[in-house]
């Protein structure tokens, strides 16, 4: 069975972190396992806490885990400070033959900064390198870069280190569009991939599902390419699957089990 490793953050509300990892793992068919970062208390109205864990700890569950039970992908998300992100990478120079997912989380579907100011330029300079694909949304890679437009920033990114670079346009959609767009930049080769607008309030952990996603389509051998198809695309029937749950006040989760529904 292929296994996938999420290195993020605890969602008590169940839509994103950790939480929406292990259920697009299990959904797609991959064995999940974790090393916890932090520890939030929200719910879809907002963040309300963020406990961090130690450095120590975090690179100990880590270990724990790549020592034993392995991972053929590792997807990271929520790293919230400079020194977890440190204990993360030295944790993985261990295990350079796995291929990383990383998604630089920095500010919640509310609004909440999820990554200090500090921690940043520690995220560029260790991580990046290190994966076989970033995947901010527009509105954080304007802020790793400064740059206004999907390819200008996929460009400058891909020059930080990792071998690939998407931009997930879905967050800068307007109510009028009919389609969210996302940009992948690989090796030089350019690719846009268009899914229907689909009109929810129910978004919470979108970013979080289809990173991890892909990262279980790669693990399943698929090329990266065709696993952010695939990966757009269950992302797009969680997403509609999801429209009609009434789950808390605010922004809901997806429907992860989607796929399972009967006539979904």
């Amino acid at each position: 069975m292929k296994k996938v490793l999420s290195i993020a953050g605890s969602d008590s509300g169940g839509g994103a972190g950790i939480q929406a990892d292990l259920k697009t793992f299990a959904a797609l068919g991959c064995y999940g396992t974790t090393a916890v970062t932090a520890l939030t208390s929200q719910n879809t109205m907002g963040v309300q806490g963020v406990f961090p864990v130690t450095p120590a700890f975090v690179a100990q569950q880590i270990d724990s885990v790549l020592s034993d039970i392995g991972a053929d992908v590792i997807k990271i998300g929520m790293l919230l400070n400079a020194p977890i992100i440190e204990a993360v990478a030295r944790s993985l120079k261990r295990f350079a033959h796995i291929p990383i997912i990383l998604d630089p989380v920095m500010i919640s579907t509310s609004g909440h900064a999820l990554l200090e100011d500090d921690a940043v330029e520690a995220l560029k300079r260790d991580l990046f390198p290190m994966a076989a694909l970033v995947t901010p949304n527009f509105d954080e890679a304007i802020f790793l870069v400064g740059t206004c437009e999907a390819k200008a920033a996929a460009q400058k990114i891909l020059a930080m280190g990792p071998q690939a670079v998407l931009i997930k346009g879905g967050h800068r959609s307007l109510p009028s569009c009919e389609h969210a767009e996302d940009y992948l930049l690989d090796a030089g080769q350019s690719t846009t991939f268009s899914a229907p607008w689909v009109k929810t309030k129910n978004t919470h952990g979108t970013g979080c599902t289809l990173a991890a996603a892909i990262a279980c389509y790669m693990a399943l051998d698929f090329s990266l390419s065709d696993s952010v198809k695939m990966a757009k695309a269950y992302l797009s029937g969680a997403l509609q699957a999801g429209s009609e749950m009434n789950i808390g006040q605010g922004f809901g989760p997806v429907r992860h089990d989607w796929r399972a529904i009967p006539c979904a």
